[in-house]
């Protein structure tokens, strides 16, 4: 298939790396629909690409499944199939100790980084397999600390280390049915979330330090790269990072 044949849904898209991957996707001709909370902030995204009229904004609650159901039907109701499920949408909690963490908090974070990627994944994983010809690819957004947490940082940790597994899980049931699943596991990207790394990060020991930061267009032609693979190409796990950040080591 032609790039201009293929169908994405990228959540989280209204700013960061979900929209920076939005626009790379659009750059190669891709047909994208992107959803995130802020319907405005979406349409920023599809005005900043250079396909405006391959983008289509649809604004919700990632963790609502009926509102993931309408998402998806309304993306097949208009291009007929889907090729690429990007779960990007993620959130973080504040750091601190597990006794001054509520359980709202850990629920809330939970929800969005792991439920709500979960019930994309299903409604995609059943669109891929009765679509002709079946198949297609996830890549779920993981997190260094899908391997190695920072301090203080339970839920966001949980969820991550949890994405794993559904990453798994998908690459393992979907094989059978030309369905890959990868995970990307990004370090500092300059994002809201990851650049604030680059003025001070809390370190195992106590200190903070200046960590480095990556240019999110280097994650985001890294995702276009692993979407453009042939169906019998799996990338099950990559990781992407500044080259002097502490992750091998940390702690």
């Amino acid at each position: 298939m032609t790039g201009t044949n293929k169908i994405a849904i990228v959540t989280g898209a209204s700013s960061g790396i979900g929209r920076h991957t939005a626009i790379a996707l659009l750059h190669e001709n891709w047909q994208v629909v992107v959803t995130a909370r802020r319907f405005e902030a979406l349409e920023e995204t599809k005005t900043l690409s250079s396909n405006p009229q391959n983008c289509i904004c649809i604004a919700g609650d990632i963790t609502d499944e009926i509102f993931v159901k309408s998402l998806f039907s309304q993306a097949i109701d208009k291009f007929g199939r889907l090729d690429l499920l990007f779960n990007n949408a993620g959130i973080s909690s504040a750091q601190v100790p597990i006794e001054e963490l509520s359980l709202e908090s850990f629920q809330n974070v939970l929800n969005v980084n792991l439920v709500a990627p979960f019930i994309c994944t299903r409604e995609a994983v059943r669109q891929f397999k009765v679509q002709s010809p079946p198949g297609g690819r996830i890549i779920n957004n993981g997190s260094l600390s899908a391997h190695v947490p920072r301090p203080f940082t339970y839920a966001y940790t949980a969820s991550k280390h949890a994405i794993t597994g559904l990453t798994k899980c998908t690459s393992l049931d979907g094989r059978i049915h030309n369905i890959s699943c990868t995970q990307i596991d990004i370090g500092n990207a300059a994002t809201d979330m990851g650049a604030r790394n680059g003025v001070g990060a809390l370190q195992p020991d106590g200190r903070m330090i200046q960590e480095g930061v990556l240019d999110v267009q280097h994650v985001a032609s890294t995702i276009v790269h692993i979407a453009s693979l042939p169906s019998e190409v799996t990338v099950l796990d990559i990781n992407i990072m500044p080259t002097n950040v502490p992750y091998v080591g940390r702690g």
